[in-house]
């Protein structure tokens, strides 16, 4: 397999993803240690590399998402032609991922054959059968890269991790005492993407947060994104006569501010969702509540996270809304939830 000299990596489009391929980008840096390494990232994945000492630089994708917009990526991937880079590592799946390597002349082209792009690529892999690697979504993209050649055997466990923690744990204390949580903080992230389905009930977080908060001394912190601001906003007037202090941060971070806020807390409560990913691998014990998606593949990882889901009939089922009763969701308690944090935090 073709050694690169000047290697792009073409990150996930979303953030959980991104957090789930560190440990291959690392291996591959592993592999080749004299690469120049450049992450190609859309703006709202890009802060999540800020600290990592693996790649050299990364590049900001700004074009419209989607098969749209095809003049901005044509332009984009042009103006990668003039960096010369030798490989291309593509994570995404996406017919897109592809074309603009194409279109940026990378010689050497190594993604999953998927979406009818086969044809772009000059090292196009067959993606995994269901069964044949672990089931946790970390596997999928170390497959990618032992299937490029790049990576002898895979490993017995992989946990992502990021790293500068102890710098971002300093900065996110600040950030937060700034804003009048001093002390122990508990995060709570109720938002997800992609539909309500995922999304444990407001008033639930906030009945468990107040359990937690209440028996450490702790200030709560809600963190969401701009859109999701009213609902972390119900969060928080929930908590607020219950603790010490509490703050509504939804729509009030950027991605690097938000992890280094995470990385501060003591405790963190979250569904399936992106800001889940960040807190386990800084480090920080978390609880995360599954009701349609799969814990399996996509559940945090290591000894300082638990996963509290109730098993029905239907589930995973990995639909945006619930089209009966949520029963997955609505069998998941406050009480199991702040259980599930206290035994963390002993």
């Amino acid at each position: 397999m073709h050694s690169p000299d000047k290697l792009l990596i073409r990150a996930t489009n979303w953030l959980g993803d991104a957090v789930m391929s560190l440990p291959a980008l690392r291996l591959v840096r592993a592999r080749f240690p004299a690469a120049h390494i450049a992450v190609l990232a859309r703006p709202w994945v890009a802060g999540l590399y800020g600290r990592e000492t693996w790649l050299n630089e990364v590049i900001p994708y700004t074009p419209a998402p989607g098969r749209t917009a095809f003049a901005e990526k044509w332009r984009a991937g042009r103006a990668l032609a003039h960096r010369a880079f030798d490989t291309a590592l593509l994570l995404p799946n996406s017919f897109e991922a592809a074309a603009v390597a194409f279109l940026a002349r990378i010689p050497h082209r190594v993604g999953y054959a998927r979406d009818g792009r086969g044809w772009l690529l000059t090292r196009a892999i067959e993606p995994p059968r269901a069964g044949s690697i672990p089931a946790h979504e970390v596997f999928y993209y170390l497959e990618l890269i032992r299937r490029a050649g790049w990576l002898d055997e895979l490993p017995d466990e992989a946990a992502p991790l990021l790293e500068g923690v102890e710098e971002a744990r300093v900065e996110g204390a600040a950030h937060l005492a700034a804003h009048g949580l001093g002390g122990g903080v508990l995060g709570v992230s109720p938002g997800a993407a992609f539909g309500t389905a995922k999304r444990w009930y407001p008033e639930r977080f906030a009945e468990a947060a107040i359990t937690v908060a209440r028996e450490h001394g702790l200030a709560v912190a809600v963190f969401g994104s701009a859109a999701e601001r009213p609902l972390c906003e119900q969060v928080c007037a929930a908590v607020t006569p219950h603790v010490r202090a509490a703050r509504n941060f939804a729509g009030d971070t950027t991605l690097r501010q938000f992890i280094d806020c995470a990385a501060a807390c003591r405790v963190f409560l979250t569904n399936d969702s992106g800001s889940m990913h960040i807190a386990y691998a800084m480090r920080v014990p978390a609880v995360a509540v599954f009701g349609p998606t799969d814990h399996v593949g996509t559940g945090p990882l290591g000894a300082h996270t638990r996963i509290v889901r109730h098993a029905v009939e239907c589930s995973p089922c990995k639909l945006r809304e619930c089209p009966i009763d949520h029963r997955c969701m609505k069998g998941v308690t406050a009480g199991e939830v702040a259980r599930a944090a206290l035994e963390l935090l002993k």
